[in-house]
């Protein structure tokens, strides 16, 4: 197996996630979002594994950019749906974090993805464009669109999440 033509390899660099837990907690989601946009922050390693890249922030909008590869790809060929999910809910996530302040936090409770047309590589950059629908004190709805930069649809998702704050104290989220 050693010399087979048709093994591939990647090698993965990515910073030590550790970086973000100061910022998270004293940044606007708004600030911490543009810091990774003007690159004062490195790309957290879940971008940097599937080749995401940012590039835009605005509030309560964001959209990152992804070139597929083969080796997203399932059996099908295809980039497995489950990177199209992530891409989707990333995208919804960070343009919700946009809207929050320093040290209030997020998570999906429920997400939502509908695939129209395969992932592959010929599909060229495409581009995950998420935004809040709602925010609300304790809930919020977002949703996301992967697109191909002539605007043609790959998939749309749409995501309820969780506000996340807490006591002053550092507590848990507060009721």
């Amino acid at each position: 197996m050693d010399d087979d033509p048709t093994d591939r390899t990647r090698t993965v660099h990515w910073s030590d996630p550790a970086l973000f837990a100061d910022p998270i907690r004293t940044m606007s989601g708004l600030d911490f979002m543009r810091a990774f946009l003007g690159r004062q922050l490195p790309p957290p390693p879940i971008m940097e594994l599937l080749g995401m890249r940012l590039v835009s922030v605005e509030p309560g909008a964001v959209a990152f950019e992804f070139d597929p590869a083969e080796f997203l790809y399932s059996p099908l060929g295809n980039v497995h749906g489950g990177v199209v999910t992530v891409l989707l809910d990333t995208a919804m996530g960070c343009s919700l974090h946009t809207t929050l302040p320093a040290g209030v936090g997020y998570t999906t409770i429920e997400l939502k993805t509908h695939f129209l047309r395969p992932v592959t590589v010929r599909s060229g950059t495409l581009r995950a464009v998420g935004r809040v629908i709602h925010a609300g004190s304790r809930v919020a709805a977002a949703d996301a669109r992967l697109s191909a930069l002539d605007g043609k649809i790959y998939a749309y998702a749409t995501s309820s999440l969780l506000i996340l704050r807490s006591t002053p104290a550092g507590g848990p989220p507060a009721e």
